[in-house]
């Protein structure tokens, strides 16, 4: 099917197909790209208007040590694999959320995910807020907090929001960019259990990640989704479980812990007024009685 340069149009008025792809990560970061802009396409070709890639999908989690040399692993933005998705989004005519490791400077590296447009060009950008430092996970050593805050991006499907992985856990994160008019929220994710926890926790740590997300669907009223990588990759194994939610906290679909997928799922874009006039959480806001959420902790 070619796709080249095609405006793809919604199917019916208000309703958006969105693609998750959840993959693998070879230690071959060309492997990975080729692999990415091939799924875009694929997704597209079956229909989909935006697709979102896991995060830092270019290579392994790599966040599992401390080491120094990774760091040549980063690009600028634009670089050679931010590129690569932006003509991927273009020529299929998609919008696409990319997750990179960013060399914005020298000593200064950013976990960064770019909302490209159906034509290719960046719709915007947003820098992982909260870096988490937990073990296997070090990404503190790498990675300088965002600077850019929350924010949503208009695009030719529909106005998206962005937060990246450790930013699932925070209600604040997704009111934010909610607040800044979101319809979608995607969480470029990688996230995974600890072989020695799994037995006894596995179920119930992942039953948390996604409750926790499908809370920020209902408190907000928006669509969320998050796109995980699957597969053992050195001491983790990532629990895939791809999914979105509706703004009820509806799971519309749900992919398997252990394999490589690419969810479609329509989202009907007009059932957003319908819940939060029927639910109407950010009328009742009592914006003015908040201010102590601006403290660490309140003594």
């Amino acid at each position: 099917m070619n796709s080249t340069n095609k405006a793809r149009q919604p199917r019916e008025a208000g309703t958006v197909t969105v693609a998750l792809v959840q993959m693998t990560g070879h230690t071959s970061k060309q492997q990975n790209v080729d692999k990415a802009v091939r799924r875009i396409g694929e997704a597209a070709a079956a229909g989909a208007n935006v697709v979102c890639l896991q995060e830092l999908f270019a290579g392994q989690y790599f966040c599992q040590s401390e080491d120094h040399v990774r760091f040549d692993e980063a690009e600028p933005i634009p670089g050679p694999t931010s590129e690569a998705i932006a003509a991927a989004a273009k020529e299929h005519g998609v919008v696409v959320i990319g997750s990179f490791f960013e060399r914005r400077a020298p000593g200064l590296y950013h976990n960064t995910a770019v909302v490209y447009d159906a034509d290719g060009s960046t719709a915007g950008v947003y820098r992982k807020m909260h870096i988490p430092d937990d073990p296997l996970y070090y990404e503190k050593f790498y990675f300088t907090p965002g600077d850019l805050g929350f924010a949503a991006f208009d695009t030719r499907f529909g106005r998206i929001g962005v937060c990246v992985c450790w930013d699932q856990w925070y209600p604040e994160a997704a009111r934010l960019t909610a607040l800044a008019g979101a319809q979608l929220i995607f969480y470029p994710t990688a996230i995974g259990w600890l072989p020695n926890e799994k037995e006894i926790y596995g179920a119930s740590q992942h039953s948390a990640w996604e409750t926790m997300m499908r809370s920020h669907a209902i408190a907000n009223g928006v669509f969320v989704a998050a796109a995980n990588r699957t597969g053992p990759e050195g001491e983790l194994q990532f629990w895939g479980a791809s999914f979105l939610s509706d703004p009820n906290g509806n799971v519309l679909a749900r992919a398997s812990h252990d394999k490589e997928e690419t969810l479609l799922v329509e989202c009907d874009l007009g059932k957003i007024d319908t819940v939060r006039t029927h639910w109407p959480f950010l009328r009742d806001r009592r914006i003015d009685a908040y201010g102590n959420i601006m403290k660490r902790y309140v003594d």
